[in-house]
């Protein structure tokens, strides 16, 4: 092994980051996952501490080094990936000057729509129809309304804490700050600034910041980034983190990822509409396309790739893998199980409590009939943006009866959000003019099997589980830096990811779900009115104690 050459690659998911040493032919050798906690404040706050993160991945890295057999001057590259749409800021030295303002932060909203407005005719749920024609003809894409995007966090950090924008040099994504952390660069690229729907996509090999769009959202341009293109070499390794972490000085830096990017590579699905689907904290379905595209209607568009002049699909459920660990904190977390239910596992320290596991979880399913009794769940539990983009939505348990079993609402919530994602794909395939085909699974959602064959009837397609689907988004980072320092070619990343297991439709589960399929479809319309009346900003104080 000391003869090979690894890439040291970093998944900084909203949990925390995930440190890997990966071959660079895709082989995860050793990783390890660091929790980091979000705070959540008031008005729709949701922040963590950048610092947090670099300080684990120092951590993590030190330890794999420690464990495994690989030597840190066998570390021929470092690449990461990540969560997107989150804003860092950091001034003229590098200092991080507040905490990161999650994808999730919505304290911005009344900034954006102000920003985002238009004038009478010119204007539509919201936006001005002239600005909202110059965003997606060049960038694909509009920026929320909602304020929880990078425009939102600029908006908020300039109207309601000036000095701490003031000392703000540049804004950057997570990925991108990671970056800065391994090199000192304060660079991005197209892929990394999606979300800030300010950069024009329309010919990847020339894409730059858009002088209108910096305008419409009031934006300094002097705090961007400087772009350079995807796969691009940000940087070498400071001496400061190689004294630090004991790998070599200058080794390369290659530019940061999404999730989305990175998961597609990981998945091993890099030919045009050859589908993945993540499910972990968030889900989408995606491919890759060889154009832009946009449908503003059902909030799908096409973005920046991991393949040189290719585009893949951008979409996103809000709340998918973790409708599951609300489940399981809600009603098995702590409490000793019912006989003849799975026990869980003790807790660590003095408590002596029980909790339950998810592979539990899964044992507990297959005790449970297809259709959980007529059992539904809606899994909007943070509201939802694919196909429909509407804050306000939450989950909902219905058709509940005095028969329902606690085992029947977790199995409801295992459907639920495959028929969340069945709601999804019907919008996809709009898109693409095509069926889906089987689809690639990965992501946590991806390591039960009894969930991909959910998936799999519910959604009516093969479901592919990849082998290894927690590791897809580490390997893809490792294989996306390896792609682009020509360690490795397409033809091989698609030989190396291997299918762990095939899921076909079970015919007889086909009349139940095409029922409650159309049964969920129309929860939307007939409650949107209701979520919105509860869960709209003027009522919220009322809930309030």
């Amino acid at each position: 092994m000391s003869d090979l050459e690894y890439i040291l690659a970093v998944d900084l998911g909203t949990g925390g980051p995930k440190v890997a040493i990966v071959s660079t032919s895709g082989e995860v050798v050793v990783s390890e996952l660091t929790e980091i906690p979000t705070d959540l404040l008031p008005n729709g706050g949701a922040t963590q501490d950048p610092n947090s993160w670099w300080d684990a991945i120092k951590l993590s890295t030190r330890h794999l080094f420690e464990i495994s057999s690989v030597s840190p001057n066998n570390i021929v590259a470092i690449s990461t990936t990540g969560q997107w749409g989150s804003t860092v800021g950091i001034d003229e030295n590098g200092k991080v000057v507040t905490d990161c303002i999650l994808w999730m932060d919505s304290r911005g909203e009344k900034y954006s729509r102000e920003v985002l407005a238009g004038i009478g005719p010119l204007e539509f749920e919201g936006f001005g129809l002239d600005k909202a024609f110059k965003f997606v003809t060049k960038t694909s894409g509009i920026p929320a309304l909602q304020g929880n995007d990078p425009l939102g966090h600029y908006l908020l950090l300039k109207n309601e804490y000036p000095e701490i924008f003031n000392r703000v040099d540049k804004f950057l994504e997570p990925v991108d700050f990671l970056t800065f952390c391994f090199t000192g660069e304060k660079k991005a690229t197209p892929a990394s600034m999606i979300l800030s729907w300010l950069v024009d996509i329309r010919d990847l090999s020339n894409a730059s910041y858009v002088k209108d769009l910096i305008d419409i959202t009031q934006r300094d341009e002097s705090k961007l980034p400087q772009l350079i293109p995807i796969g691009s070499v940000a940087g070498g390794v400071t001496q400061e983190v190689s004294n630090e972490l004991g790998i070599k000085a200058g080794i390369p830096v290659v530019s940061g990822t999404p999730d989305l990017l990175s998961a597609c590579t990981g998945s091993g699905g890099l030919d045009d509409y050859e589908f993945h689907m993540a499910i972990s904290t968030t889900s989408w379905l995606s491919c890759q396309v060889g154009k832009k595209k946009t449908d503003p209607f059902r909030q799908i568009a096409t973005v920046p790739g991991p393949i040189k002049n290719r585009y893949m699909l951008a979409n996103n459920h809000d709340t998918a893998g973790i409708c599951l660990q609300w489940i399981k904190q809600s009603l098995y977390a702590s409490s000793k199980e019912p006989k003849g239910e799975p026990k869980g596992e003790p807790k660590g320290g003095n408590d002596k409590s029980e909790e339950i596991s998810y592979k539990d979880l899964d044992g507990i399913l297959k005790d449970t009939s297809p259709g959980a009794n007529g059992t539904m769940f809606t899994p909007w539990l943070g509201g939802e943006r694919c196909p429909i983009d509407d804050q306000h939505l939450r989950g909902s348990f219905l058709n509940l009866s005095l028969e329902t079993t606690k085992a029947e609402m977790l199995r409801a919530v295992y459907e639920g959000v495959a028929f969340n994602a069945k709601w999804m794909q019907d919008a996809v395939e709009h898109f693409v003019k095509r069926p889906t085909g089987p689809i690639r699974f990965i992501g946590g959602g991806a390591v039960s099997s009894e969930w991909c064959q959910i998936h799999a009837d519910i959604m009516n397609t093969e479901i592919l589980q990849v082998d290894e689907p927690l590791y897809a988004n580490v390997r893809g980072a490792a294989l996306f830096a390896s792609l682009y320092l020509s360690k490795i070619s397409i033809e091989d990343i698609k030989k190396n990811i291997k299918i762990k297991e095939r899921f076909v439709p079970q015919p007889k589960n086909r009349k139940l779900y095409d029922l409650m399929y159309g049964e969920f479809k129309k929860i939307y319309k007939s409650q949107k009115a209701m979520y919105k009346s509860l869960n709209s900003s003027k009522n919220k104080d009322l809930f309030k104690k």
